[in-house]
């Protein structure tokens, strides 16, 4: 049995590819043996709740064995527990002077087209360059001090995108913007639709991928459609909004908001986003046309991006509607398919 083992030592694992949500370790010790898994896990994360704890395992965002399971679980030594701290992160952001692309901003909300390549917050490994150390410096510019709710990791960040995903993404400026975007996000009222470009001719016009997401249990990088009982229930609806022959441009709207989903549900469906290298297959090695194959290449991201979001401003109870264009780089290359 090795030092870790022995004597159940956390590890943060390396969650880079995977999202910027740190996902802890433990294995447990034999002295706590019998424990219940919300207590445990209590003890061993530090500003961290019991109630927290426990809405995270009833959310599927622990797993023993693999496994998702009740807060009133009887731990056994040797059993692994993993948790996803998509709710919190342990790093504070310090200010930093990197430009944001505002598509809105008032005295409740900024709604930011993200960049492919930024990381939402600091997490495992990432501990500056994020959306929040952009934030941090925005607010302390415009406010004199950052908002109160989410802390200086997180500050007003209610959802996230990841890090190879573009698009948009709505902040809390005040509390009570905070308070309103969490309840929406919770209740699944916000609208978010994606624009991504896919392998294959997809078949339907349109279509639902209704699946369970857990980790996938042969990569702790990975996510996967689990049998139920074992993943988060997580729902995708798609539209076909342009067919090239061997791609798919397809809108997207997800009703869930788990990790990777989308990535997820369209390779379960045997059409993987394009030059998404974790769950693609290489399927790009497959193209016949040299010249597309190595344009497909050239995208160092997944064509990915959060196009629309749609929610109740926290002010006013008014509906509003964003909307944030392709990147050039995923529009330059729509431009070449059309031109095949």
């Amino acid at each position: 049995m090795s030092d870790r083992e022995a004597t159940g030592q956390v590890y943060t694992a390396n969650t880079a590819e995977l999202s910027d949500s740190p996902v802890l370790s433990f294995i447990v010790p034999p002295e706590s043996a019998g424990q219940r898994l919300d207590t445990f896990l209590a003890a061993q994360i530090s500003q961290t709740s019991r109630s927290q704890i426990r809405r995270a395992i009833e959310n599927g965002d622990v797993t023993v064995n693999d496994l998702t399971t009740k807060p009133s679980h009887s731990i056994r030594a040797g059993e692994e527990i993993q948790i996803e701290l998509s709710g919190s992160a342990p790093l504070e952001a310090a200010p930093e002077p990197i430009p944001l692309n505002i598509i809105h901003e008032d005295d409740e909300i900024i709604v930011i087209n993200k960049p492919a390549g930024m990381v939402t917050h600091p997490g495992a490994g990432v501990a500056s360059g994020t959306l929040a150390n952009a934030l941090v410096y925005h607010f302390a510019q415009i406010l004199h001090q950052p908002p109160r709710r989410g802390g200086t990791s997180r500050p007003g960040i209610v959802h996230r995108l990841d890090v190879g995903t573009s698009g948009l993404i709505v902040v809390a400026k005040t509390d009570r913007a905070h308070l309103s975007l969490a309840e929406q996000f919770e209740s699944r009222s916000v609208f978010k639709s994606y624009l991504a470009l896919v392998y294959g001719n997809v078949a339907a016009n349109e279509g639902k991928i209704d699946a369970p997401i857990g980790r996938d249990p042969r990569s702790r990088v990975k996510m996967a459609v689990r049998p139920p009982g074992e993943g988060r229930n997580a729902l995708t609806i798609y539209r076909v909004s342009e067919r090239f022959g061997q791609f798919s441009l397809l809108d997207v709207e997800i009703k869930t908001g788990r990790t990777h989903q989308i990535r997820v549900h369209l390779a379960h469906i045997k059409h993987p986003v394009v030059a998404d290298s974790t769950y693609d297959g290489g399927r790009a090695n497959n193209i016949p046309n040299a010249l597309l194959r190595a344009n497909v290449g050239k995208l160092t991201r997944p064509f990915l991006h959060a196009a629309r979001l749609s929610f109740v401003h926290p002010a006013s109870g008014e509906k509003v509607d964003f909307s944030a264009p392709l990147p050039d780089d995923l529009q330059s290359f729509l431009e070449k398919l059309r031109s095949e």
